[in-house]
């Protein structure tokens, strides 16, 4: 298959070319799911890339990464340890990376045997039970740890739900300036199908898009995440003051950013997979599944 060669690089200077510092990506390798978006963004899945390659360029590059996720309340009891203790089985082995772990009780946050040059930060948040205002905190919490501390030591952010469990090879291929990720349930559907925020009223408004992206996941260089998380925050502080609420809360307003900010790379749905979906036939392999929902330990305390 035709080979392309990918620029590492800033927004604006996303060009083929050749160069060492360049990663190879086969647009080719999956001919039935689409590969690249109208505005030439890879869309990253299962052969198209050589992990050695580009674990080699990210070495070279002395890239590092922090991983952010919030696990409040009952969701640290059910998810968190699970969490970390696959990421550390599969997520950016090979780089630098830092947890910042997010909770109202850092007294619970288990104690996870880590490899060499990983960390655990944990910060403590306040708990809110409106989604409104969970949704203000993340990104709030988030665009501060940025500013204060991440912007200091770290190249890229990934951010995750808590509620999730690595299963497979989550690497550097994932790293880019812009990040977003296909949701697993309308990568395949329709855009009338897509449940974007319909109200005019919402800052999350939106007639028609590109995809549908999940908000479970989100990177990029920090600068970058710094200024989705801070345009999501905003909008959000918006429709509080007008008395209106985004459809999906956070994720319609990460979608109405990624409308207006393309991203310069998507994760397919092997990155995120709802393994209650029967039509798999896409999906080679699943590097992070959503955990099952443990109601009986998010109901009971």
């Amino acid at each position: 298959s035709a080979i392309y060669l990918w620029r590492f690089g800033s927004i604006k200077s996303r060009i083929l070319t050749v160069c060492q510092h360049f990663f190879f990506i086969s647009f080719r390798a999956r001919p039935l799911v689409q590969t690249f978006t109208s505005w030439k963004a890879p869309i990253i899945w299962e052969e198209m890339f050589d992990s050695i390659l580009y674990d080699q360029g990210h070495t070279d590059k002395n890239s590092s990464v922090a991983l952010t996720v919030f696990a409040v309340g009952r969701y640290l009891d059910a998810y968190l340890k699970t969490f970390l203790t696959s990421a550390e089985q599969h997520f950016m082995l090979g780089l630098p990376v830092t947890y910042y772990v997010f909770t109202d009780s850092p007294e619970k946050v288990p104690n996870i045997t880590l490899a060499s040059r990983r960390n655990i930060n944990i910060v403590q948040v306040e708990k809110h039970t409106r989604w409104q205002d969970i949704s203000m905190m993340r990104m709030r919490t988030i665009s501060e740890t940025i500013e204060s501390e991440i912007r200091h030591k770290f190249h890229y952010v990934f951010c995750f739900d808590v509620d999730q469990e690595f299963k497979g090879r989550f690497g550097s291929e994932a790293l880019g300036d812009s990040v977003a990720l296909l949701h697993a349930h309308y990568y395949k559907l329709p855009k009338a199908q897509f449940t974007y925020d319909r109200n005019p009223k919402s800052k999350a408004f939106m007639e028609t898009g590109d995809f549908y992206y999940h908000a479970a996941i989100f990177g990029g260089l920090w600068q970058n995440v710094k200024h989705l998380v801070d345009a999501c925050y905003l909008g959000i502080i918006e429709d509080k003051l007008n008395n209106v609420e985004a459809l999906w809360h956070d994720e319609s307003h990460l979608n109405k950013y990624f409308w207006i900010h393309k991203p310069s790379k998507l994760l397919s749905p092997e990155y995120c997979w709802d393994q209650s979906i029967w039509d798999k036939r896409d999906i080679l392999i699943t590097r992070l599944v959503w955990a099952p929902k443990h109601y009986e330990t998010l109901r009971s305390g």
